[in-house]
């Protein structure tokens, strides 16, 4: 019990939102230290790590046959856990820095909410390979409300909408309980995977996936808008040669119209699960957006016109969640109230 004492006071403990599209490192005294994209490069033949993060980026849909640049967590889950391991670790190391003498670190790792016990038991495994001391898992919606410092321990409904790259995340939180919460698996990823979709069905073009990205950044909207804006992309066709083609907008509203209207559905049915109180306090309060996914332009006048309900953005809804499990990470009686284990 001393020797866990003098650990955890020498320790420099982390808190990380282990994100499907990218993983942020919160750590104690210093704040958010590192938001890189979840993707590690490695050589199929050898199995060395060959990149992590930003350099393996920039890698995706560019490797020759023996490199893969491969994304550990899909849909939040852990899909490769000697990779996410990897990755993990190389986090873990670098945000704690050469030293002479390092003491593992307590990790708080955000999770979905809809995680199963296979998944969690995966995850922590990981953090512990990893080089964690001891592991806690918090509902990404709790520490997104933590990271935007709703009061989550107060008798007050608060609903947060958390839209990551594999998950959205929903939950109404009162008195530091998660009351009624939703976890859908059609986030920031399934809109980029709906714009590569509707390219190719309506121009009979194939792109990428940051192809798809950054269209769903530059002309993405969850609302048609009046105005028409366009860019032009490059793809492949059907023959296999390089064409490009001018597209709108409006195209890309149509495109994503479906995974909005999964969203927008998952938060009607949340709010209908809620107790009348709670739904008031809402009702007064509002919705908390969080995730980078809810960044899409219009996101937050979406929810309102199909909810009635005003919906505002958290202070940097990217970094929300790292945010919140970096601000319990010294709080071992919060941790034990809210933790999934």
């Amino acid at each position: 019990m001393l020797l866990d004492k003098f650990f955890g006071f020498l320790s420099n403990n982390i808190g990380i939102d282990l994100g499907t599209a990218n993983t942020a490192v919160y750590m104690q005294g210093k704040g958010i230290v590192m938001y890189e994209p979840s993707i590690v490069a490695i050589d199929v033949k050898t199995r060395k790590v060959l990149a992590v993060g930003k350099e393996a980026k920039e890698m995706v849909g560019k490797t020759p046959e023996n490199i893969q640049a491969i994304r550990p967590l899909r849909d939040g889950v852990i899909t490769d856990f000697e990779v996410t391991q990897v990755m993990l670790s190389y986090f873990i190391k670098r945000a704690l820095g050469s030293t002479l003498f390092k003491p593992k670190p307590r990790v708080v790792i955000g999770v979905p909410t809809g995680i199963t016990p296979v998944e969690k038991r995966a995850v922590i495994d990981a953090a512990k390979s990893a080089g964690a001391r001891e592991v806690f898992l918090i509902a990404e919606p709790m520490a997104a409300a933590i990271g935007a410092d709703l009061p989550v321990d107060e008798p007050l409904g608060n609903m947060v909408v958390d839209i990551g790259g594999g998950t959205t995340e929903i939950a109404v939180i009162s008195l530091a309980g998660i009351v009624v919460s939703n976890s859908l698996r059609i986030a920031g990823d399934e809109m980029n995977e709906a714009i590569i979709q509707y390219i190719k069905r309506q121009f009979h073009i194939l792109i990428g996936e940051q192809t798809a990205e950054k269209i769903k950044i530059e002309l993405g909207s969850a609302v048609m808008e009046d105005e028409e804006k366009s860019m032009d992309i490059r793809g492949r066709d059907m023959t296999g040669l390089p064409r490009t083609i001018k597209i709108t907008n409006h195209h890309i509203t149509e495109a994503l119209e479906d995974t909005i209207n999964s969203i927008i559905n998952a938060i009607r049915v949340t709010l209908e699960r809620t107790p009348p109180e709670l739904a008031a306090d809402i009702a007064d309060r509002g919705i908390v957006l969080a995730g980078g996914g809810s960044l899409l332009n219009n996101m937050d006048r979406r929810i309102q016109l199909e909810t009635g309900i005003k919906a505002f953005y958290c202070d940097e809804p990217l970094i929300a969640v790292a945010r919140g499990v970096g601000k319990i990470l010294d709080n071992l009686e919060l941790i034990s109230r809210i933790s999934m284990e």
